[in-house]
């Protein structure tokens, strides 16, 4: 309506005036209801196409959305494993701190296999000890088995030399019974060396080799004792939080409750403009949006990132082969929105509702001087349609309360 207005005051008024002064026809007289077409019928076209090029133009130049909103993700909230809740330690809302704990599962199960892990590793800790008293008992053993084969043999030697010297005067039973007592004391010397040696080796790979399974095993039993204490991983709130102490949680089927990041949807706007817009739509256009949960405040903003791909667009692979026209709703272009200052969001509820325009602005390609004079002029003309959108902008956000309120049957 308000382009009509602008183009009849361009068209249709000095056709008006022209025929109420230049040709002397009066409204009521010569110009009627019916005689309304012929008289004025130059600048009632005019308007027309004017209005129709116009409002093309700022529309196109300009864009303008209702799907705007202050989108924000949540973090579920769920446990790693199933269990009955023991404690409850929020209500049903309120603020969190990240690593506090939210509620706890009953851990008799982790913590018997927690206190099992412990005692495997004192038990672990006992036989190393043991184990050092064994290699001292096999190194004393080895020390005795050496005196005895030394003892052996100096005796051999002594009774062999007498042999040689006297023959016949050391009996030669005597002396094979040396050597069969030499070889039994060298056995037991290497069994002596190999008992050491297995000692030693108990000590120093199998035990620690043990110990090392049962640390791991107490490190895992102390992980699933830890996962029946659920925290919270960032800042934020937590909202309807309805689970209580006797409830069953099983993360394969619901998630325990929703927790609101600190901040969330309160950096960016996301709007979405139509598919004709996206060769207009650039990274840092000025941009304004009004809220239905502020009120009568346009917020200045600043195009920060528009995303090249449209959702209505994707697809999974799978069995079905795709169906171009299933797909009823073209899609949009997903543009994010910034304050242009810092606390330009302040007040406005995350989730909300907006009113987006976007402005196109060509001042830097006209000041390059590289456009003719009638270029520079159309982009003049351009640049300013913007004034329109952004009076229509507040005019929406001046209707808009009353619309909801009153027009709504609120």
């Amino acid at each position: 309506m308000l382009e009509l207005l602008l183009c009849a005051t361009l068209t249709i008024l000095p056709d008006y005036l022209y025929r109420r002064y230049r040709q002397g026809k009066r409204i009521g007289h010569e110009i009627t209801l019916y005689s309304v077409w012929y008289e004025l019928r130059f600048g009632i076209v005019a308007c027309l196409m004017l209005t129709v090029s116009l409002i093309t133009m700022i529309f196109y130049f300009h864009p303008s959305t209702t799907s705007a909103t202050l989108y924000y993700r949540t973090v579920p909230i769920m446990s790693e494993v199933t269990g009955r809740v023991a404690e409850v330690h929020i209500d049903v809302n309120g603020p969190v701190k990240q690593g506090e704990v939210l509620f706890r599962l009953d851990s008799t199960k982790q913590e018997a296999t927690l206190s099992t892990a412990k005692r495997k590793v004192a038990e672990i800790d006992a036989a190393m000890l043991s184990a050092q008293a064994d290699v001292m008992k096999a190194e004393g053993q080895l020390q005795e088995a050496k005196g005895s084969l030394q003892q052996a043999q100096d005796e051999l030697d002594t009774k062999s030399e007498l042999q040689k010297r006297n023959p016949g005067i050391v009996p030669q039973r005597d002396i094979e019974k040396l050597g069969v007592a030499v070889a039994g004391r060298q056995g037991a010397l290497d069994a002596a060396t190999a008992s050491k040696q297995s000692a030693m080796t108990r000590l120093s790979a199998l035990l620690p080799a043990e110990k090392a399974t049962a640390e791991a095993a107490l490190a895992e039993a102390q992980v699933d004792l830890d996962k029946t204490f659920i925290r919270a991983g960032v800042d934020g709130r937590v909202e309807q939080f309805g689970l209580r102490p006797g409830d069953i949680v099983n993360p394969m089927i619901r998630t325990a409750g929703v927790l609101i990041p600190e901040g969330a949807g309160r950096r960016a706007l996301m709007a979405g403009f139509g598919q004709i817009e996206a060769q207009v739509m650039k990274v840092g256009m000025v941009a304004e949006a009004t809220c239905i949960s502020k009120p009568w405040v346009v917020i200045p903003m600043v195009v920060t990132n528009v995303q090249d791909y449209i959702a209505a667009g994707q697809f999974r692979g799978g069995e079905q082969l795709i169906e171009a026209q299933n797909n009823v709703r073209p899609g949009s272009i997903l543009v994010f929105m910034e304050p242009l200052y810092k606390g330009g969001l302040e007040g406005v509820t995350p989730g909300s509702s907006c009113i987006a325009n976007a402005y196109t602005s060509n001042h830097e390609l006209i000041s390059s001087g590289k456009l003719g004079s009638f270029k520079s002029f159309a982009l003049h003309v351009v640049d300013a349609t913007g004034f329109v959108h952004a009076l229509l902008l507040r005019i929406q956000a001046l209707v808009l309360p009353i619309e909801t309120l009153v027009l709504s049957g609120h």
